[in-house]
């Protein structure tokens, strides 16, 4: 159906009113017999897109699905979402990430963009079929092994080699096993030390990401830094992107979580499993210079790492409950209480035109402009939202905004001209 949105902000800097015909594609005037949206009080801004979503089909059902996750995404204000490889069976294969596209175009509500697997299984040793998921239907350029990390240099350099060819990327997990194995769990420091919980260095996730951009830089690859949780790591990029810059040949790009933006470690002292995430919540000071990377560009973009989890797996002891918590539909709020002073225009920057594209997703985190496909977002700026984990779309509730309350609301998404969330609430 075609659209007149009237009295919009865009970006929070001027007034307008958006035309969207029945192609889904936005003109320059009002299309006959379109439906009204009055967006009086409201910003508009691109569709998000996430570059790191965890939706858990095939082989977790039970946590998320495709369409519940696409529920989750649209509610949050994205168009678009990137889909992790670690399910069961991995998505290591042209056919396993055809799959997952088709089921995300069946549930209709965001682009649902298969991520695949760097190596077969994630096992780390041997490549999974990188030319054959770009080549599918799929149209797989972004890679990762999440939840674990290429940790072989040499698997990870012949991984940026084949990227190239088609101008894919390696988005990394940085954590040298070595340096932080599978039971850490807390920031290394004061708190893990007096909780008695396995330390997670800093250093771990350094060495790893220092290691990579120069791996980048040797083969003239692309190399996404997924979650960046530490300053050192900051220093690194900010070293590495002044370089790439000046060569010209290769590039590095990096996200932030929301969690990471505002959550520290000190959250950890009542042992509440729902704050065990990899990477760990680290210090203030931490925090503090993430923020200050987002907002000068060091970190590209903000993704939320949406890692939900059925109760089973989340309700132990904090050592031994899996490590994730739900983001989709806080995201935005949540990143404009981190950081209020970032402008409306930097916000899309961060949550929908650097994502889209890192992505290679054309057709997203476009302007709002004539031509443009109708993927938009409209929000309150001044609306306030207590976070309620039963209210959400997801299956999963190891929610850490419960009970928060968090600035700014999704109130309409736009997805090709399709209205999938109308007054909050999904069409």
């Amino acid at each position: 159906m075609a659209l007149v949105i009237t009295g919009a902000s865009l970006l929070g800097e001027r007034t307008a009113d958006l035309f969207v015909d029945d192609a889904g594609v936005l003109v320059d005037s009002a299309p006959a017999g379109a439906e009204t949206i009055d967006a009086d009080g409201l910003v508009a801004l691109p569709g998000l897109v996430d570059l790191h979503t965890h939706l858990r089909e095939p082989g977790r059902e039970d946590a998320e699905t495709v369409l519940s996750g696409s529920r989750a995404a649209a509610l949050g204000g994205y168009t678009a979402v990137l889909a992790m490889a670690n399910t069961s069976p991995v998505t290591d294969t042209a056919e396993a990430a055809t799959r997952v596209w088709e089921l995300g175009r069946e549930a209709g509500l965001v682009h649902v963009q298969p991520v695949g697997a760097v190596t077969r299984g994630l096992a780390g040793e041997e490549l999974a079929e990188l030319g054959l998921m770009h080549r599918s239907r799929a149209g797989v350029s972004v890679f990762s092994d999440d939840g674990k990390c290429v940790h072989d240099a040499r698997v990870m350099r012949r991984a940026l080699e084949y990227v190239k060819a088609f101008g894919g990327v390696v988005s990394q997990h940085s954590q040298d096993p070595d340096l932080a194995g599978p039971t850490a769990c807390c920031h290394e420091g004061e708190v893990s030390g007096r909780l008695g919980l396995p330390g997670w260095p800093g250093i771990a996730e350094e060495v790893i990401v220092a290691r990579d951009v120069m791996l980048a830089r040797h083969t003239g690859s692309r190399v996404h830094v997924a979650h960046v949780s530490t300053a050192g790591s900051v220093e690194v990029l900010r070293w590495a992107k002044a370089q790439a810059e000046r060569d010209g040949h290769w590039s590095v790009t990096a996200e932030v979580t929301p969690h990471h933006l505002l959550l520290t470690t000190d959250l950890l002292t009542g042992y509440d499993p729902t704050y065990k995430v990899n990477p760990p919540l680290r210090p203030q000071e931490d925090v503090d210079a993430l923020r200050a990377a987002l907002a000068d560009g060091t970190i590209d973009a903000v993704a939320t790492d949406h890692a939900p989890h059925a109760r089973h797996d989340k309700e132990h002891a904090f050592v031994d409950a899996a490590f994730g918590m739900l983001g989709l539909e806080t995201a935005l709020g949540v990143v404009r209480t981190a950081m209020p002073d970032l402008s409306w225009a930097d916000l899309a920057r961060v949550m929908s035109v650097a994502p889209a594209r890192i992505a290679g997703l054309a057709d997203q985190g476009r302007a709002l402009e004539p031509g443009s496909p109708a993927h938009l977002v409209l929000v309150d700026p001044d609306a306030s939202v207590t976070v309620d984990r039963d209210a959400s779309a997801s299956l999963s509730r190891n929610n850490p905004w419960h009970g928060r309350t968090v600035t700014s609301h999704v109130v309409h998404t736009v997805f090709g001209g399709r209205v999938t969330v109308r007054d909050g609430a999904l069409a």
